[in-house]
């Protein structure tokens, strides 16, 4: 006698009927800025109600209000932010976040994770666009692509004023240079309808003006992040050499003053540019910062209101109290369902 297979929970309004994923649904949870254990149970508790009733064919839609319900019973908190992502999931355009910072705050550490919580597919460093460049202009031509982003004054080649900061000249030639490459790629994104995170330390404040005009049909979201304390940085270094066995830290912290410098430098600009900052402590905080000043900045952006005066309304509404409120039932499968970032309809 044979054991029957275990059903699988169907997610039934696609094309492919996905089955339900409790690593899926924990990570959408997350997003809420609940903890990931407590994430994961909640994903385990809606697996089990189901199997209980025998529902193995679900709408996603039902699934959000299981999740939301039981997001309420733990805090209403965490309810409220799930369902004002699904207010930004909603929205029929790229979501381009730039996440900026010096070397070694953990950028591409939060980026991936960030994406992953997200269920955006795409996350370009502008190292690996600096490495692209390298492959179009020479070392004669475009020097300040050749040297790293805290000793780009050795490829100035002209005689500056005395009073004239090189380290920072340098690194500002080099960010203007690498940002042909983010733009083009942002473009890129756009024609795609494809979400994208640009993380390095060339997502300089100041340099992006006129961005949001000249992409009106995304949602921009830049954000710097950076670390206070010289000890914890210096830290950052040591860790990252124990998880790649690099040997690249001895030069990072040869050159920590500079890589300081440039820190300051940035944390500077987004001062004078109202870029939100974010202190890196830990991971789970860092992310939970990061995906409110997204959701802040997706839900006052001009393309809600848009959305919200066209004839399709919206999903959700924010009410005078400030809470979230259905409006009607969503029709599309979000990102983390179809595990690639949303694409415009046709």
């Amino acid at each position: 006698m044979t054991s029957q297979s275990p059903r699988h929970i169907i997610i039934t309004d696609q094309s492919r009927g996905l089955p339900y994923s409790k690593g899926l649904m924990a990570s959408s949870l997350m997003v809420s800025g609940l903890p990931p254990s407590e994430a994961f149970k909640i994903a385990q508790r809606i697996e089990e109600s189901l199997t209980t009733e025998n529902r193995f064919e679900v709408s996603s839609t039902d699934l959000r209000d299981m999740a939301a319900g039981m997001l309420e019973e733990v805090n209403s908190r965490y309810s409220d932010a799930y369902l004002k992502w699904q207010m930004v999931e909603e929205l029929d355009a790229p979501l381009v976040i730039l996440l900026g910072g010096a070397t070694g705050v953990g950028k591409s550490t939060t980026a991936t994770q960030l994406a992953a919580r997200l269920g955006i597919t795409r996350v370009i460093s502008t190292d690996a666009i600096r490495e692209v460049l390298r492959s179009a202009f020479s070392r004669e031509l475009m020097p300040t692509l050749y040297e790293s982003s805290f000793q780009a004054d050795r490829a100035l080649q002209v005689p500056l004023p005395k009073t004239a900061d090189r380290l920072i000249i340098g690194f500002q030639r080099q960010v203007s240079a690498v940002a042909v490459g983010v733009k083009a790629l942002i473009a890129r994104a756009m024609e795609e309808g494809t979400d994208i995170i640009v993380e390095g330390a060339h997502v300089v404040p100041g340099f992006l003006e006129g961005w949001e005009e000249e992409f009106q049909s995304a949602v921009l979201v830049p954000i710097v992040m950076t670390v206070k304390d010289e000890d914890l940085h210096k830290s950052h270094f040591h860790m990252r050499a124990l998880e790649t066995r690099s040997q690249r830290h001895q030069e990072y912290l040869k050159h920590f003053r500079e890589i300081r410098k440039i820190q300051q430098h940035i944390d500077q600009l987004a001062g004078e540019h109202g870029v939100p900052v974010i202190q890196a402590f830990d991971l789970d905080s860092t992310l939970h910062e990061i995906v409110s000043i997204i959701v802040e900045k997706a839900l006052t952006s001009r393309l809600v209101k848009n959305q919200v005066e066209s004839a399709q309304p919206a999903a959700f509404e924010v009410n005078e109290e400030g809470d979230v409120v259905r409006t009607r039932k969503l029709t599309r499968l979000k990102s983390w369902e179809i595990f690639a970032g949303r694409r415009r309809p046709n």
